[in-house]
């Protein structure tokens, strides 16, 4: 029996041996970086020496602080508390960024650099944590906790999505719980929410060249990073670590310019008016987020103030029946893939015949990706304000928004017609103009079909409404015929009980009266 045992023993050993020369990743003299297991201090001494750092040892290990000279940036809390989604004045604010081996959040991905940024009066001030060695690990969380206060707010760029799980997971695998905080603003929804519609992508060096006025130079991308840590961990040069440091320096400084910018250019109900009709208009729905309605009205009406060829306001007062006479139609710039392009656009998809494609919204584009490549125009910005309007309860000054857009082009003037039609119906109880706003969206909806933009959902809507509401009007007026027709009835019975009344007062028919009664009792009538 020993030897099969044996015999297996050596197929083993060849076929290890196989691999072993077949081979190509670290550990063979092939290998441009071969590993080898170093000293955990010389590794450290090393990497402060290529990144200009100073080596801090713990009692849970050893770790690279480097600490830049700090920059005056002067940062109104206040200001910067008014605007939606964004801190309250009073904690401190710690920016974080990391840098990591990976983009998962698993157990494998470990952030060996990690960036960290908080003020101090008017100047902000920065340090950068380096990991020499995986067992040095547990030192290096806890100098970031250290650098976390309790009542702090984190600031990150997508640091929802990645950064801050990432670092949650690392303390859990150290058997410790992540340091604890009173919020975290992730300033990724932000940019894309206010400022999206005027930048190629929402990633932060776009920010920076488009926004900041800032360009990087001389910048490692985000690819290279694992492989010149993981090339230190071999035994390679770690003078490669110097710009991914520099890397991570500028994106903790520019989340901190980011927030002056924020409260510089929105933060000042004044200094907004003058900001870019797209960056109010994405203000205003963050506003609408947080229900501050009376703020994004606010921000829809000086965008439209400040627009090029924007819709003529009509003064206030009663609402028209049906369009408004004299209201100028908002501009019908270009609104995506749901506007009036020609039919060799390359935007317009192929007709290819059958029955016209289903819609799941109104307003709503096909993607994602096209909601937020659509350009914000007047007439955008005047659909959310009249939306708007309706939430506050203004009813006439929505329907005047309404009656506006339903005077221009295009598929939302159709959507404009359906929705002045439920105001006056619901909210205003006016069911004439309510019919007439929807046969007037009814023309719309077959001049689009016309051209051969069917719009099949809007127009069925439609036909259901004007049915209903003349239903509405017939039962109304055959009861009103039918309260008419019983008030006459009523005033004939009533004159003709008065004839017979006045009969029975009269003389003759006392005297008639008394006959009856000596006919009856002629002894009581003697008496």
């Amino acid at each position: 029996m020993p030897a099969p045992a044996t015999d297996a023993g050596d197929r083993l050993a060849r076929r290890l041996e196989r691999f072993r020369d077949a081979r190509t990743d670290p550990g063979v003299a092939t290998d441009p970086l071969p590993y080898r297991r170093g000293d955990p201090r010389a590794l450290a001494e090393r990497l402060a020496t290529a990144v200009d750092g100073e080596i801090v040892a713990t009692r849970l290990g050893l770790l690279v602080r480097v600490e830049r000279p700090s920059v005056v940036l002067p940062l109104d809390r206040r200001r910067l508390g008014s605007l939606p989604g964004q801190p309250p004045p009073e904690p401190p604010l710690v920016c974080l960024d990391t840098e990591t081996t990976g983009l998962a959040t698993a157990a494998g991905t470990v952030a060996f650099l990690i960036g960290l940024g908080w003020w101090e009066g008017d100047r902000f001030r920065q340090a950068q944590l380096l990991l020499p060695d995986h067992p040095d690990e547990p030192a290096l969380l806890e100098e970031v906790a250290r650098h976390i206060p309790p009542d702090a707010w984190l600031v990150t760029y997508n640091g929802r999505g990645f950064d801050w799980p990432l670092l949650v997971t690392r303390y859990r695998l150290a058997r410790r719980p992540a340091p604890p905080h009173a919020g975290h603003l992730d300033l990724l929804p932000t940019v894309r929410r206010v400022f999206r519609h005027r930048m190629d992508d929402a990633r932060l060096r776009t920010v920076e060249r488009m926004l900041l006025g800032s360009i990087r130079h001389d910048d490692v991308d985000g690819w290279e990073i694992p492989g010149r840590y993981l090339g230190f961990l071999r035994g390679g040069p770690a003078q490669p670590l110097a710009a991914v440091v520099r890397h991570n320096d500028e994106d903790v400084r520019s989340l901190a310019r980011l927030l002056a910018h924020l409260e510089v250019q929105l933060g000042d109900p004044q200094v907004r008016t003058q900001a870019p009709l797209g960056d109010l208009a994405g203000l205003a729905r963050a506003f609408r987020r947080e229900h501050r309605l009376v703020e994004a009205i606010e921000c829809l009406e000086a965008a439209l103030d400040a627009a090029p060829g924007a819709a003529a306001v009509p003064e206030r007062g009663g609402a028209a029946a049906g369009p408004s006479v004299g209201v100028a139609a908002p501009s019908s710039r270009s609104t995506g893939p749901d506007d009036d392009d020609a039919w060799w656009s390359p935007r317009r998809p192929a007709d290819f015949g059958g029955p016209p494609r289903a819609r799941s919204r109104w307003l709503d584009g096909p993607t994602r990706r096209q909601a937020f490549d659509r350009p914000w125009d007047e007439t955008r910005i005047a659909v959310d304000r009249a939306h708007l309007l309706r939430r506050l309860g203004r009813m006439p000054e929505a329907l005047e928004a309404w009656d506006a857009l339903a005077c221009g082009p295009g598929r939302v003037a159709i959507v404009a017609a359906v929705e002045a039609s439920k105001l006056r119906e619901h909210r205003l109880g006016d069911l004439e103009t309510a019919l007439r706003s929807g046969l007037h969206g009814i023309e719309l909806a077959e001049r689009r079909r016309r051209l051969g933009r069917p719009e099949p959902d809007l127009e069925a809507d439609l036909r259901r409404r004007v049915r209903r509401l003349r239903l509405r009007l017939d039962r109304r007026a055959a009861r009103r015929s039918a309260a008419q027709r019983a008030d006459g009835t009523s005033g004939t019975r009533g004159s003709g009980d008065s004839e017979a009344h006045r009969s029975r007062t009269s003389p003759s028919s006392v005297g008639s009266n008394e006959q009856a009664m000596v006919r009856r009792s002629p002894a009581s009538a003697l008496r």
